[in-house]
C-alpha cells in the first residue's frame, strides 16, 4: 500500500503551481529563470528523506541532459514536442533506475566530489559553446485547471516510484515535463539557463551535504537556498544585461 507523507502532498501542490505559473509567462528568459528555481528539489529532498549523495549530483546531470535531449529531438530530429518530452522523460527514469542499481551501497565521499567536478566541467563547456539565440515568447491558451491537473498527475506517478529513483527523484524533471512543452518556441534559451542552473545548484548540494549533520535537513536546506540565490540572482542579472 502506498502511503503519502505531508511532503508528498506539498510536492504535488507547490510544483504543479510552479509549472502552471511558467506556462502563463510569455517572456522566454522569465520562463527559464522560474524553471531554474529549486522548488521541486527542495520538496522532493524532504519527501525522500535521504542525505545528499552522488545520486543527487548524477540526477542533476541527467536533468541537464534531459533538457538538451528534448531540444535536440524537437529541433534537430524534428519530432513533435510531446513525443520528444515523453522519450526524454522515459530515458531519465530508466537511466536513473539503472544507476541506482549499479552504484555501490556504500558511497564514499570521493565519488560525490568527483561527480561534482565532472558535472561542473560539462556545464562550463556547454555554457561557453552554446550561444544564446533570439527566440519568441509564448503564453499558453489552455485553462489553468487543465494545466494544473496534468502536472499533478505527472507528479503523482513520480511519487509512486520514488523508492526506485532514490536521490534521482529530487532532480526528476517534474516541472519540465509540462514547462518544456510551453517553452517549445524558446528551447535554446531554456537550455542555456540550465547550464547556469547546474553551476549554481552544485554549491547548494555541497552546502546541504556538509551542513546536514549539524543543522539537519531543514537548516541545511535553508542555508543551501541562501547560497543558491546569492549566486543565481547576480549571475542571471549579468547574463540578461549582456544579451539584451
Amino acid at each position: 500500500m502506498i502511503s503519502f507523507t505531508l511532503w508528498d502532498w506539498l510536492l504535488m501542490l507547490v510544483v504543479a503551481t510552479q509549472a502552471t505559473f511558467i506556462a502563463y509567462l510569455h517572456n522566454p528568459r522569465l520562463k527559464a529563470f522560474v524553471l531554474s528555481l529549486p522548488v521541486p528539489f527542495s520538496l522532493a529532498y524532504l519527501s525522500v528523506g535521504n542525505p545528499v549523495d552522488i545520486t543527487n549530483v548524477l540526477g542533476l546531470l541527467l536533468f541537464f541532459l534531459y533538457t538538451h535531449a528534448v531540444r535536440w529531438l524537437h529541433r534537430r530530429a524534428h519530432l513533435p514536442i510531446i513525443p520528444a518530452i515523453v522519450i526524454s522523460t522515459l530515458a531519465y527514469a530508466v537511466t536513473a533506475s539503472c544507476l541506482v542499481q549499479c552504484l555501490p551501497n556504500t558511497r564514499p565521499a570521493f565519488y560525490f566530489w568527483l561527480a561534482c567536478g565532472c558535472v561542473a566541467g560539462i556545464a562550463v563547456v556547454f555554457q561557453v559553446r552554446f550561444k544564446p539565440g533570439d527566440e519568441k515568447g509564448y503564453r499558453t491558451e489552455l485553462p489553468v485547471w487543465i494545466k494544473f491537473a496534468i502536472i499533478t498527475g505527472v507528479i503523482f506517478v513520480i511519487i509512486l516510484i520514488k523508492k526506485y529513483l532514490q536521490g534521482f527523484m529530487t532532480l526528476f524533471p517534474m516541472v519540465s515535463v509540462v514547462a518544456l512543452y510551453e517553452a517549445r518556441f524558446c528551447l535554446r534559451t531554456i537550455c542555456r539557463q540550465m547550464a547556469v542552473f547546474v553551476l549554481v545548484f552544485l554549491p547548494m548540494l555541497v552546502v546541504i551535504r556538509l551542513f546536514q549533520p549539524g543543522l539537519g535537513a531543514y537548516g541545511s536546506l535553508l542555508l543551501g537556498w541562501a547560497v543558491y540565490l546569492s549566486i543565481l540572482l547576480p549571475l542571471t542579472w549579468q547574463q540578461w544585461k549582456r544579451f539584451k
